[in-house]
């Protein structure tokens, strides 16, 4: 009929509530408006705040029933309007305003597509930006990392964190790997660390100040919160940069401001979605430069394993587990 050749499947979160509740379910094609273009999905990246977002944890909260997901590579299908820039049969990278990428096709704004690189399969493009992207951003413009510097990452084998080691490494910073397992160490060391700490074994801040022959951290990237946190604010280098990109270990920190003033470092807050709206041309360039390392192998993009649409909640599940190695891709 009619009616079924413009239904798609999509995963859809009905209500806030545990992951286990998103459904697969058939729901009508998005309709295409001015300036955006439809997308047939190849590939979804699967992000840790899309985890919170379905459970009306996270700081926006849509109004229900939605289809989750931002971050999407796959084919144009129909350009709407005014849509600049791209055509029918485009491969393209996506990045949707904030909800819709988990499903065979998504509307999405032109101006929120980039092609996808002529060498670059769809699983590795819809993994890139989100994870990539954020650390391109948190060590270029907000920490300002320097060659020579010394970097500490932390969840070093998460999707951000591997990508912040090897941007860590090309921006020629000394990249110190902070990891809850071996077995994680090891993936970190496979992308280039060059000191690798288990927190769970040592004392993070006696470790950090022993590699750094008590210098401390000229910057950390810290995507977990938590007791990390608490333990990089006492050691931290004078000038030092503590970037705060979010709190995977599910426990938002407290700071005592008196230790910024003691050992004078600056705790720096990273929210890249914000930034790619705000200032779109330095984004781009930010791209341009990414796609370049992808090209050349200085940055590979880490795909822990590729699952069906269907498995979304599986998916999350192990994202906010924190038991992914590197990106979870899902595919329609």
């Amino acid at each position: 009929t009619l009616i079924e050749e413009f239904q798609m499947k999509a995963i859809v979160c009905n209500e806030f509530a545990p992951v286990d509740e998103l459904v697969l379910e058939d729901i009508a094609e998005p309709a295409v408006g001015e300036g955006e273009v439809l997308v047939e999905v190849r590939a979804i990246g699967v992000n840790f705040p899309e985890g919170l977002l379905v459970q009306g944890l996270y700081q926006s909260k849509p109004s229900r029933p939605f289809v989750p997901g931002v971050e999407f590579a796959g084919v144009v299908e129909q350009c709407g309007d005014g849509a600049k820039g791209v055509a029918v049969g485009d491969r393209v990278i996506g990045l949707s305003p904030g909800i819709g990428a988990y499903a065979e096709k998504i509307a999405c704004p032109a101006a929120r597509l980039m092609p996808l690189p002529q060498d670059m399969d769809f699983a590795t493009g819809a993994a890139l930006v989100l994870a990539t992207g954020t650390a391109h951003h948190a060590l270029r413009q907000r920490g300002q990392l320097q060659a020579g510097e010394t970097l500490v990452v932390l969840g070093a084998a998460g999707g951000t964190g591997i990508a912040a080691v090897q941007i860590g490494k090309a921006l020629g910073a000394r990249v110190i790997a902070v990891c809850s397992t071996q077995a994680k160490l090891d993936l970190a060391a496979e992308y280039g660390a060059d000191e690798l700490v288990n927190y769970t074994d040592v004392d993070l801040k006696e470790a950090i100040k022993e590699l750094t022959g008590g210098k401390g951290a000229d910057v950390v990237y810290d995507a977990v919160g938590g007791e990390a946190f608490d333990a990089c604010t006492r050691a931290m280098a004078p000038g030092g940069r503590l970037l705060v990109i979010g709190f995977a270990s599910g426990t938002i920190p407290t700071l005592p401001v008196n230790l910024t003033l003691v050992k004078e470092f600056s705790v720096v807050g990273v929210f890249w979605g914000n930034w790619t709206r705000r200032e779109p041309q330095a984004f781009a360039d930010n791209m341009r430069e990414l796609f370049a390392w992808c090209g050349d192998g200085t940055v590979r993009v880490a795909i822990d394993e590729v699952l069906p649409l269907a498995q979304a909640p599986a998916a999350l599940k192990k994202v906010l587990g924190r038991e992914v190695r590197g990106k979870l891709v899902l595919e329609p």
